[in-house]
């Protein structure tokens, strides 16, 4: 009866799990975007330091409001620090991303992450992965070359900004399945952001740019969009299981392309969209692969010690 009780909860949520998510991707994209206008004027250091003090008292307001400070402490200093420092990574490259490329392309890109975590798996989780997953990571970086399409043989540069935003994010996907046990959600994402600030403040003294009211308003904004799009996607994964919330993450491609026309007059090709098919079945493949093998019933007998 527990265990049915649980089912049904989860069935109940559903519907909530799947709004928080395409909300979720709608607001971290219109960030996404908002970031992009103003690292044309801005220096990157600048851009996160601004957004990560803006969204500093959102996450302090939003512990208060779900139990109260003590969601901010953090037990595992370590594992915090050593996850903080791939999203600093992550959170450079990713930006330095969107000044190069297209909102869309940077995004499409991105979307290899999943494929990445899999290819660290042996090495972090100690995991065997088989060759139908070793097949399906080689595809999906494969559809990397569709959405960059070399130009005169040459691959665009810049996309090693976006596909090192990825790599960088899935490490610290792998060490936040190490480190949730002990985190609340809200300390992980304090600790981060104030790494983040500690970090972007470091380059200040040698790029900083006055800021316009406007361009405040907007950094404001980018804020909120991003803080409260985290939380809902927190919240989409507490109230959804992992099989049916994350593939939702792709419709981060639809609000990119929606933004990136009306903000930029960007609208991706068809070898865009092409390649971002073959990386987003690609990823969901492993995700299904994963899936199949982390929920395999005790009946069924212990779990095999290859994964394909």
């Amino acid at each position: 009866m527990v265990f049915k009780s649980v089912a049904d909860e989860a069935h109940m949520d559903a519907p909530r799990a799947i709004v928080c998510m395409l909300f979720a991707t709608a607001l971290i994209s219109l960030n996404d975007a908002l970031v992009k206008s103003l690292a044309s004027s801005y220096p990157v250091g600048q851009v996160l330091f601004m957004r990560g003090v803006l969204v500093l008292p959102w996450i302090v307001l939003l512990a208060y409001f779900l139990g109260g400070v003590k969601l901010l402490k953090v037990k595992n200093v370590r594992g915090q620090a050593f996850r903080a420092v791939f999203v600093v990574g992550s959170s450079f490259l990713f930006v330095n991303g969107l000044i190069h490329l297209k909102l869309a392309d940077a995004i499409a890109v991105t979307f290899t992450g999943p494929l990445f975590i899999t290819a660290l798996a042996p090495l972090a989780l100690g995991e065997r992965v088989g060759w139908r997953r070793w097949l399906a990571v080689l595809v999906g970086f494969a559809g990397v070359l569709f959405i960059v399409r070399p130009d005169g043989g040459v691959i665009h540069w810049a996309v090693l900004f976006p596909l090192g935003a990825a790599l960088c994010g899935s490490i610290r996907d792998l060490i936040t399945r190490r480190i949730s046990q002990t985190e609340t959600s809200v300390a992980v994402l304090f600790f981060t952001t104030c790494t983040v600030i500690t970090a972007s403040s470091l380059t200040l003294p040698f790029a900083w740019v006055p800021l316009g009211m406007d361009d405040l308003m907007i950094f404001a904004i980018s804020a909120l969009f991003v803080a409260s799009g985290q939380y809902l996607m927190i919240e989409a994964f507490r109230h959804g299981e992992a099989g049916l919330v994350a593939p939702l993450k792709y419709s981060f491609m639809i609000w990119a392309v929606l933004f990136g026309y009306l903000l930029f007059g960007e609208l991706p090709d068809g070898w865009t969209v092409f390649g971002t098919l073959i990386v987003a079945a690609a990823s969901l493949y492993v995700l299904q692969r994963e899936l199949r093998f982390t929920k395999r019933p005790v009946s069924a007998g212990p779990r095999p010690p290859m994964r394909t």
